[in-house]
């Protein structure tokens, strides 16, 4: 029985990818370091930003990271205009989720100011019982953000799970001892997520809903 549905927010409920990349690419532009392209850029959305910088600067100084972390808040927050937008199906599913009496929440490598914002501006804040980022706990694949959400619901991680795009999130399921389903509509290959331990792999919200309908969600969809 499935009692409570983690999910993570990029490219799994919000639809960010673009926005996301480019403001890395306006941060690496300020500081003159060579930008990384858009496919180098969006494998590490999902890890926190300090990581995912070093991901993609190895050789960059801690203190020019920082630099870039800032630079990049801040085209994110002031400069960039692209626009972010719910996934087709994303509101309406989650309504339908807590509605079965399931408990739903999000863990992901976006900052607490981060999540807050896209929260309220997309009105979802009501949807969630609970939610962990990565600047308050150990950032993807460390289980803690699952398992701090485990404790705060006190619901066991076998009637848990956490549903991502990333392979940073299936292994973050799999370091919790939860199911994973990952969704291939987000920054992550098809590919790469089915090499990770995924219980399942589906291609859209509405496919979400339907296998969680018949993987032993608490009470069957209407």
């Amino acid at each position: 029985m499935i009692q409570l549905v983690i999910f993570d927010w990029d490219g799994t409920l919000m639809d960010s990818a673009l926005k996301i990349t480019r403001c890395i690419q306006a941060a690496a532009r300020e500081l003159e370091i060579p930008q990384p392209s858009y496919d180098e850029s969006k494998v590490v959305i999902g890890l926190g930003l300090n990581e995912a910088m070093q991901r993609l600067f190895p050789q960059i100084p801690d203190a020019k990271i920082t630099q870039l972390v800032e630079a990049y808040k801040h085209h994110f927050v002031h400069n960039d205009k692209t626009e972010q937008e719910l996934f087709s199906g994303v509101r309406e599913g989650l309504e339908r989720i807590n509605a079965t009496g399931a408990m739903v929440a999000v863990a992901t490598g976006k900052s607490r100011v981060g999540l807050d914002r896209v929260l309220d501006i997309a009105d979802l804040r009501s949807q969630f019982v609970t939610t962990r980022c990565a600047d308050e706990s150990r950032t993807k694949p460390h289980p803690q953000m699952l398992h701090d959400i485990l404790d705060f619901t006190a619901i066991p991680n076998k009637n848990a799970i956490m549903i991502g795009d990333t392979s940073f999130d299936m292994d973050m399921a799999h370091n919790a001892d939860m199911t994973g389903l990952a969704v291939s509509y987000g920054v992550h290959s098809h590919d790469t997520l089915l090499q990770t331990k995924a219980r399942s792999l589906v291609h859209s919200f509405d496919e979400v809903l339907s296998w969680l309908d018949q993987n032993g969600l608490e009470k069957a969809f209407s």
